[in-house]
């Protein structure tokens, strides 16, 4: 082998080790993914059961209830559709009726309720996304005055 072949197939495995690095990142991250949704995009989107997916909005007045041990039933609105979710855990401390919240988690087969696994409170609608504030501005929510939406 002369000294050009061997420099070849130095870089020519480079590239396919990088190569593999890279798909293997991907694949990686592609299933990691858990897309966001509000209620009302449910009806639109065609989810399998057991899609991870986080669940935003606001916690619906008069839906929290406490079951046995820890599981905590409470419904996620957008105003315009609502979603019954499942918890079982210990909740944030910022969560409570009225508030924005995401849940992550899936739906089970044949049921309508969502299963989280997480749930995160949000203190005020600062930190919520801009999309999601246009859309609950839209259909007549008041998010308290709070211009600074990022």
């Amino acid at each position: 082998m002369t000294r050009k072949q061997k420099r070849l197939m130095i870089i020519g495995g480079g590239v396919g080790f990088i190569v593999a690095a890279v798909l293997l990142v991907m694949v990686a991250f592609s299933q990691a993914i858990a897309y966001f949704y509000v209620p009302g995009d449910l009806t639109k989107a065609q989810l399998s059961p057991g899609t991870r997916i986080r669940l935003g909005g606001l916690v619906e007045n008069g839906s929290l209830k406490r079951g046995e041990g820890m599981t905590i039933t409470f419904s996620v609105t957008d105003t315009l559709d609502t979603v019954p979710v499942t918890y079982t855990g210990i909740l944030p401390d910022l969560f409570r009726e009225g508030q924005g919240v995401v849940a992550e988690g899936s739906f089970k087969e044949g049921s309508p309720v969502f299963v989280a696994d997480t749930v995160l409170a949000k203190h005020d609608e600062t930190y919520m996304p801009k999309d999601v504030a246009d859309r609950l501005k839209a259909q007549g929510v008041n998010l308290g005055g709070k211009e600074n939406i990022r």
